[in-house]
């Protein structure tokens, strides 16, 4: 019991840990052949947007979406396969068989 007690708050560290360093990431994901540009932190917030001026046409809003949209679904992709990362090598460290 002791020991499960031990390992308990081993893992209770690495979650801590683990949402100090997605906290600190930053991923960038472009559409349009960089027309469009997200950067969003492992947290999932977007913490930048650029739109180069020659894809604002107001006739042209439902592509400026489409990319805008796809640009935001590609950075939240990264995020979650860095977390993927993050996890598994906190599970190496944890040795927890079937979770590294």
């Amino acid at each position: 019991m002791k020991n499960f007690q031990q390992m308990l708050r081993q893992a209770e560290a690495m979650q801590a840990q683990l949402k100090q360093e997605m906290a600190n990431i930053v991923v960038e994901a472009t559409s349009g052949g960089g027309m469009v540009s997200v950067r969003m932190n492992g947290s999932k917030q977007i913490v930048g947007l650029k739109i180069e001026p020659e894809v604002i046409n107001p006739r042209e809003a439902d592509m400026l979406q489409d990319l805008i949209m796809a640009a935001i679904n590609q950075a939240g992709q990264k995020i979650e396969e860095r977390m993927g990362e993050q996890v598994g090598n906190l599970a190496q460290m944890l040795k927890i068989p079937g979770l590294g």
